[in-house]
């Protein structure tokens, strides 16, 4: 196939739709071109100005010490969210195109599970004064280490045969993290009470003490993943349309899958070895984008679902501690939440079969 079908795929979808005619069907196609795209600006110019409004109402309201220790106090929180609110948006996002479902997660793979069952064994082998002595940037590296090295192996051993599928891989993780849950529950059954009182603040995920320096390297990989998926955005498109399409149009399908697969690998283990594991924090902000974008086009899809993993983490969290009195942790809200919208997706997918 030509550069030019890789280097805009859409373009013979496009070409196909508008060259029946060029004279009163053209016109109002493009007023309906331009109707869209003036509203896809006005929902990612509201989404910009709502994350900014509250992340700046986060960072002044009820200020009760000096100025030079809030705002550093709290623009750290503000930055871990921001980084994995990005983090958790775009890789779901980008794992619901390649799976062609908008029910499944980067979790289905296992990740919390795997996060869960390293923690577990951390502590009920070393101690809970042991893991703590460690230190934070060598248990971020062992996390990352060990997620990252799991799901590539098990993606690239999947990927590797021709008669594979991504279908496979989801069973796979299925399977994998029953198993790991199972392995974590034993040991959480056998372990001293105490221990087990120091994993349990462990196990959720929590924004109030991350580490400066794991901040930063979280940082720097998540946007550099994220620049990758950014300039991958034609691609993604393409692969909305399915497979076979996909192919037709010239696009290596099993090469981009695997490239976009290694980028959610890293982004959603980056994010949940910094902070803990978000089982449906995704599935949330990925769902309300696509109603609130009213495109499959990525370009709206994946900065829609950022400025709305945001505007959910850095609101959700200045309410729980300026009017809630900070009685609950962040993810457990998200996660009743997340878990409704699960349920009501099967239900209401059900119902359509």
């Amino acid at each position: 196939m030509s550069a030019e079908v890789l280097q805009h795929p859409l373009d013979a979808v496009r070409a196909a739709a508008g060259g029946a005619g060029d004279a009163g069907p053209g016109a109002g196609s493009t007023d309906a071109e331009r109707r869209r795209r003036r509203r896809e600006v006005l929902v990612l110019a509201g989404l910009a100005l709502l994350a900014v409004v509250v992340v700046a109402v986060y960072l002044t309201v009820d200020v009760r010490a000096g100025w030079a220790f809030v705002l550093p106090f709290r623009g750290r929180r503000v930055a871990a969210m921001v980084v994995v609110g990005v983090a958790v948006a775009v890789s779901t996002v980008v794992f619901q195109t390649l799976t062609a479902n908008r029910i499944l997660t980067p979790s289905i793979m296992g990740f919390d599970a795997l996060y869960q069952t390293i923690q577990t064994t951390l502590v009920f082998a070393l101690g809970g004064v042991a893991v703590a002595s460690i230190g934070a940037v060598p248990q971020f590296g062992v996390s990352v280490v060990v997620m990252l090295a799991a799901s590539l192996a098990l993606f690239l051993g999947l990927f590797g045969g021709a008669r594979r599928s991504l279908h496979l891989v989801l069973l796979v993780g299925v399977v994998l993290g029953t198993l790991l849950r199972s392995v974590t529950a034993l040991l959480q059954r056998v372990m001293d009470p105490s221990e087990f009182q120091v994993l349990q603040g462990r196990l959720f995920a929590s924004f109030s003490a991350v580490d400066e320096r794991l901040l930063v390297v979280a940082a720097v990989v998540v946007a550099a993943c994220t620049a990758v998926l950014w300039a991958l955005h034609r691609r993604l498109d393409v692969l909305a349309l399915g497979r076979e399409t996909a192919v037709t149009l010239g696009l290596d399908v099993r090469r981009t899958s695997l490239v976009l697969i290694a980028l959610v690998a890293v982004l959603v283990s980056v994010s949940t070895a910094l902070v803990g594991p978000i089982t449906f924090f995704g599935l949330l902000v990925a769902n309300l984008a696509y109603a609130l974008a009213g495109s499959h086009r990525h370009a709206v899809t994946l900065p829609t679902a950022a400025l709305l993993a945001v505007v959910t983490l850095v609101g959700g969290q200045a309410v729980l501690e300026h009017l809630l009195g900070q009685d609950t942790v962040l993810s457990v809200v998200v996660e009743f939440l997340g878990g409704i919208v699960f349920i009501g997706m099967l239900v209401a997918g059900s119902r359509r079969r």
